[in-house]
């Protein structure tokens, strides 16, 4: 596997958010100066300066950063104590671990082992859980342990749901769904206590279940596209992170589309990937800011 670009030593990435006020900015530049720090990325955005919502995301170089890590923290924390801020810090030289649920379709488990394994996510992936054995072989041609955890019949999904907990609670930093067709419950996403990413068709609500595709094909659409969103307790209405879309004509089948829709999924779903991993996204209600 090859090392990931992204992954770089001595780099810490420092997220705010919060009210807006004047000297932010000032104050947090300062003191990454003050600590010995040189600021190689700085964005911010307001939605209101006059006491408005405040993201902000910096990256800095400093030399011996995990080490000193504590005291910078101390630092951090004493600086933003007078504003009405919260605050996360990150070594951006330590890649997040990155669990993968799938089910039968394929290309977006693909997708995802493919650009890890040529560096181009800044993850670990400690394994992939799906519902069936189709990618079984696959997965594990990559080196990453696969786990068969079928879906429990019925409504009720208590049973499968406690297993794939037992394999994931304190081992994974984040979980993306590439396709997996099934419904996680919001007990599951509470005691699971990680960013959940999901993609699917950006069809919705007007194609609602089975055949998306050839029910747009019916209807004449001459756009189809991805969402990729945060999970939460309301189906397919998290915050989005990233959606993109694709022309199309009469002249293209419903497999035409099909596929064209599996490509955008691919490209949709791995910048969303990415971002997150590098903590360029920030949840603020049910939307995003993205850097």
């Amino acid at each position: 596997m090859a090392a990931s670009p992204h992954l770089k030593p001595d780099h810490a990435c420092l997220i705010v958010h919060g009210s807006d006020r004047p000297g932010i900015v000032a104050a947090v530049s300062a003191m990454i100066t003050r600590i010995g720090g040189n600021i190689v990325a700085f964005d911010q955005y307001s939605d209101d300066p006059t006491g408005g919502a405040y993201f902000q995301r910096v990256v800095f170089h400093r030399p011996g950063f995990a080490a000193d890590r504590p005291a910078i923290e101390g630092e951090i924390a004493q600086t933003l104590a007078g504003f009405e801020l919260e605050w996360s810090l990150t070594d951006q030289s330590v890649p997040k671990r990155m669990a993968i649920l799938a089910s039968q379709q394929d290309h977006c488990l693909l997708d995802l082992l493919w650009r890890h394994r040529r560096g181009d996510l800044p993850v670990t992936i400690p394994m992939v859980i799906s519902n069936h054995t189709t990618s079984a072989e696959d997965v594990r041609s990559f080196g990453v342990p696969f786990f068969h955890v079928p879906s429990t019949p019925g409504p009720d999904k208590s049973a499968s749901e406690a297993k794939i907990l037992e394999l994931l609670k304190g081992n994974v930093d984040v979980v993306v769904l590439a396709r997996y067709m099934q419904i996680l419950s919001g007990d599951f996403l509470s005691q699971l206590g990680v960013p959940v990413i999901n993609i699917h068709h950006s069809f919705l609500p007007a194609f609602i279940g089975a055949e998306p595709y050839k029910k747009a094909k019916e209807r004449g659409v001459k756009l189809i596209g991805a969402t990729s969103h945060y999970v939460t307790d309301d189906l397919d209405e998290g915050p989005i992170i990233e959606q993109d879309t694709v022309r199309v004509t009469h002249a293209d089948s419903a497999a035409e589309l099909a596929r064209r829709g599996a490509d955008v999924e691919r490209q949709v779903l791995s910048r969303a990937v990415l971002w997150h991993a590098e903590d360029r996204v920030i949840r603020h209600g049910n939307h995003t800011i993205v850097f």
